[in-house]
């Protein structure tokens, strides 16, 4: 007999005699049990309770149906989760894992959803600096970028001696005519050019920029206000900031010299610098074509520009000859040579840098930091900062849970992949919601330890 047709129904090929079907029916279940590992993280780290206590709600609260706090944990633990688009949140809004996380099972108003849909969180996402008569919901952009560094400091039990503060600009791409919006020749293409301040995998600070700008305009004012809140927790702190060449400006190195912060900046080389290290580089060309590999000889002297700079720097410098010619490279510092030597300076001190580039592209390809869609810079400044908490939330995850695990340096996506989304199906009675997930999910000792650390870590 055929078999009866249903346009809900999907048919595949048989498997031993028995046939196969599937369908959406299969009530409440969730394809994100492992989010409640990042409930149990915020907890730890109380990261959405302060991010919404940064908004100003001025709606008659008797008639609101979705929080801020419950559309701020719904957005960056959304965004965590991968769904970076608001518009997933039309179906997301009954996931009964992302209610439960929110504490709200159930809609005050009839046919209503437990959480909010796109339009709802769009408002969010549009809130201007302060309510107004069209935006009952504001935010406070100095209380938010001062909680980025309250959950820096908060995330270390002693002071350490000292810290290196990475600064990078990067990209991020524009395709419609949003505010802001200038062609930069360096990407060939019109973007933003965001600010991003790590120490090591913590973040800082995540500032949105025009890209017709200098890379190191508002570094100043940018580290300013981070040393100036960094020592008001740990006065004695030994600061250093490190950057790429595009930092070397004389205003930002002249701030670190008089507040005593010390800085390793790459230095564009030019005609001079190259000539001051001729000796070294003929030497390591030398030594290269004798050995048949690349050699490098590394010279340290004191220098100045003919007019940007106001004194005279200590200069590093590697003289490096590969087999397709000579590569030197320059970095300037404030650090003496009685501190530290040349090479070291250079190959693991400055080359480190290079860490704060992974960093960012977890920001921009597993959290979607650079989604910065929306018409005006303010509504795209605020999709920046709700990718960035996403990025804080699992990186507090990654430090406190998965320190003994194999995930203990996996970037976001893995940590997303292998442990957040794993299916389940969720029992809902008078006394307890039961999240019964996969048997055979291969990670099952990974999320154990995660949630025993966890449990210590709220204690």
């Amino acid at each position: 007999m055929p078999t009866q047709c249903s346009r809900d129904l999907f048919g595949y090929e048989g498997v031993e005699g028995r046939r196969v079907v599937a369908a959406f029916d299969g009530g409440q279940m969730t394809s994100d049990a492992g989010a409640l590992l990042l409930g149990a993280t915020d907890r730890a780290i109380d990261l959405v309770g302060r991010f919404a206590a940064c908004f100003e709600d001025g709606r008659a609260q008797a008639q609101v149906e979705h929080t801020v706090q419950a559309m701020v944990t719904q957005r960056v633990f959304g965004i965590a989760l991968g769904y970076e688009d608001l518009i997933d949140h039309d179906q997301l809004r009954h996931d009964p894992v992302l209610a439960a996380l929110t504490g709200k099972l159930e809609a005050k108003r009839t046919n209503c959803a437990p959480l909010a849909g796109k339009s709802t969180l769009n408002r969010l996402e549009h809130a201007p600096s302060g309510p107004s008569r069209y935006h009952k919901i504001g935010h406070d952009s100095a209380a938010i970028e001062g909680l980025f560094v309250e959950l820096f400091l908060d995330a270390h039990d002693t002071p350490p001696k000292e810290i290196i503060l990475d600064l990078d600009a990067t990209d991020d791409p524009l395709h419609g005519h949003q505010e802001g919006r200038f062609f930069h020749g360096y990407y060939d293409g019109y973007c933003y050019l965001p600010l991003y301040v790590f120490c090591g995998r913590h973040l800082l600070a995540a500032k949105l920029r025009r890209s017709n700008i200098d890379a190191a305009a508002g570094a100043v004012e940018e580290i300013e206000r981070l040393v100036a809140q960094i020592r008001i927790r740990w006065p004695e702190v030994g600061i250093v900031l490190r950057a790429d060449s595009g930092f070397a400006r004389e205003e930002l190195m002249t701030w670190c010299e008089e507040n005593r912060v010390d800085y390793v900046f790459g230095l564009a080389r030019n005609q001079r610098l190259v000539g001051a290290i001729a000796a070294e580089l003929a030497a390591a060309e030398t030594e290269s074509l004798a050995r048949g590999e690349p050699a490098r000889r590394f010279a340290d002297f004191a220098w100045r520009t003919r007019d940007s700079w106001s004194r005279e720097r200590r200069v590093v410098a590697k003289a490096e000859h590969l087999p397709n010619g000579a590569n030197p490279r320059f970095v300037v510092t404030s650090l003496p040579t009685d501190q530290i030597a040349a090479r070291p300076l250079y190959e693991d001190v400055y080359c480190a840098r290079g860490e704060v580039e992974n960093r960012i592209k977890e920001q921009q390809l597993d959290l979607f930091a650079d989604r910065t869609s929306a018409a005006t810079m303010r509504a795209n400044q605020l999709r920046l900062w709700f990718a960035s908490f996403a990025y804080v939330l699992l990186e507090a995850l990654r430090r406190i849970a998965l320190r003994h695990t194999q995930f203990a340096t996996a970037t976001c996506g893995t940590i997303r992949l292998k442990l957040l989304k794993i299916g389940a199906l969720v029992r809902i009675s008078v006394r307890r919601i039961k999240v019964a997930m996969a048997s055979a999910c291969p990670y099952q000792a990974e999320y154990r330890q995660a949630y025993l650390d966890l449990a210590r870590a709220a204690c």
